[in-house]
């Protein structure tokens, strides 16, 4: 039996996807898997019954991942699951902010009690003017799950549209449309761009992605959209250039201090990911994640150990090791087991950066004492009895 633990709302077609096999605890402390969406776990102490962390969305930043990896506990995000709906926003964000949609709504809303606004309408509608999308340049910065989306739909709407990203992985290239413009020169996307949107992860290495000088190079008049993470925009310079009269709007889906309420700004509550679809797909994909892990030692979609797909263990027993990503490991491993007079039938050793992860499929249960003897050997950082 697994015990699991919800630290935020989790959409419950997700979680009847559990069997007989688990069951819910209102105690962190006693569950082996944790499912979370933006819930802050850094400060949070983590039991030693804590197998895996599943969050229901892409980013990461609310859970300490070094943390979690150095105690052998796997960390799962679900990539591309709420992608349509931020896609989706995204579209919506360069609407009203290309047609000025918003000015006209409160326009209309203040002026609700005028019987003559049939008449002003046609004096004022003037002053909400806009620009159509058709025809004009979007830059999209990333071209992930979410870009790629955002990418194809702009092509639909018969934008010329570039992309940047020197990291683009083969399966998102795969369906990006032939039509995009693979930019390798982010300051050309900068110049010639009438939109930009920028879909990267919130790191230390892309803080203040769209810096001020990032900033000086756009065209005047430009639309920025950022429904990734406020962090990966200089926010501040981004007000000074609005003011200025450089940046056109800026559109975020993070309402802070500085952006909301600002004119010139079209900000939204977080609404990227809130859709009932979206909250369904990613509650869904974290729960087979955390099932697959819990019962088979698989990794998939894990932002701080390496995939491994195991699939159902067909051997006596199944032992899973996480331990640094350094030389001698799995020598040091074998040896312990043939001491034991265990046979390996099946070995995998998967590396992610710093850290590594070793499945071992054997003839014969592995015993206590095996276990104890692995788990001594340094740079382990824990040993996982699966069958």
């Amino acid at each position: 039996m697994f015990k699991y633990a919800c630290l935020n709302n989790i959409s419950q077609t997700g979680l009847d996807r559990f069997s007989e096999q688990y069951k819910k605890t209102d105690d962190p402390a006693e569950a082996q898997g944790l499912l979370v969406r933006s819930a802050k776990l850094h400060d949070m102490e983590f039991s030693d019954s804590l197998l895996a962390i599943a969050r229901a969305g892409a980013g990461v930043n609310n859970i300490p991942l070094d943390r979690c990896a150095s105690r052998g506990i796997v960390v799962f995000n679900t990539p591309g699951a709420n992608a349509n709906g931020v896609k989706e926003l995204v579209i919506a964000g360069m609407l009203l902010a290309s047609r000025d949609i918003v000015e006209g709504v409160d326009w209309v809303r203040s002026n609700w009690n005028n019987p003559d606004i049939v008449q002003q309408v046609e004096k004022e509608k003037k002053q909400f003017a806009g620009t159509e999308l058709e025809g004009k340049k979007l830059g999209i910065i990333g071209l992930g799950a979410i870009g790629v989306r955002v990418a194809n739909a702009a092509v639909y709407l018969g934008m010329d549209v570039y992309g940047y990203d020197p990291f683009v992985g083969v399966d998102n290239a795969w369906h990006l449309s032939r039509k995009v413009t693979h930019v390798t020169d982010i300051n050309e996307l900068y110049r010639s761009c009438d939109f930009i949107t920028i879909h990267v992860p919130a790191m230390d290495s892309t803080r203040g992605y769209i810096s001020r000088e990032a900033i000086s190079l756009m065209k005047p008049g430009v639309i920025v959209l950022n429904m990734a993470r406020d962090v990966l925009v200089d926010e501040k310079a981004m007000i000074e250039a609005i003011d200025a009269g450089k940046v056109r709007r800026y559109v975020s889906d993070f309402p802070n201090p500085v952006v909301a309420g600002h004119r010139g700004c079209i900000t939204t509550p977080h609404l990227g990911a809130s859709t009932e679809e979206s909250e369904t797909n990613c509650a869904v994909m974290a729960v087979d994640e955390l099932k697959d892990y819990l019962e088979n030692g698989s990794i998939v979609h894990s932002v701080n150990y390496p995939d491994c797909r195991a699939g159902v263990c067909e051997h006596a027993g199944r032992v899973a090791i996480f331990h640094r990503n350094i030389a001698n490991m799995i020598t040091q491993f074998t040896s312990v087991c043939g001491d034991a007079g265990i046979n390996i039938a099946e070995m995998t050793n998967k590396s992610k950066g710093d850290v590594a992860y070793t499945l071992m499929d054997l003839d014969t249960p592995v015993t206590p004492e095996v276990v104890a003897r692995l788990s001594r050997i340094d740079n382990v950082f824990r040993v996982r009895v699966i069958k």
